[in-house]
């Protein structure tokens, strides 16, 4: 079985006007801390972290049903317009709870590991188990 881990959200570094010669100009950066909602600073950022995670899980073991959005409606109990809104990754929009059902209606196991926290790890991981 191989563990997946969702891709690490990076900030998009936006350069202007795109006839603009960036070779004249340095683009500054900053390596991301692989939590990007930490590195905006805000206050809940392993909440969002989590639920963009979980979020993104969901939305590939829906892509990889290929259903339509009027099944995924039916599948998970939501509204036409709430399913636009995950698979657009508008996942905000939903709490942990919300998407935790989801993957349960997905017929999905979820497993909460607690462990000791070492310096440098995030608090929260997201993995998906794959067979």
């Amino acid at each position: 079985m191989e563990n997946l881990k969702p891709p690490v959200l990076r900030p998009v570094i936006w350069l202007g006007n795109s006839k603009m010669n960036t070779q004249d100009k340095k683009i500054e950066f900053e390596e991301s801390s692989g939590n990007i909602y930490a590195d905006l600073g805000l206050a809940d950022a392993d909440e969002l972290l989590t639920r963009a995670q979980i979020g993104f899980f969901v939305f590939k073991i829906l892509e990889r049903k290929k259903l339509k959005q009027r099944e995924i409606a039916r599948v998970l109990g939501i509204a036409q317009p709430d399913v636009s809104h995950l698979m657009n990754g508008h996942f905000s929009r939903f709490t942990t709870d919300k998407l935790l059902g989801f993957l349960k209606r997905l017929d999905q196991k979820v497993t909460i590991q607690i462990s000791d926290h070492h310096q440098g790890e995030p608090y929260q991981e997201v993995t998906l188990a794959t067979r």
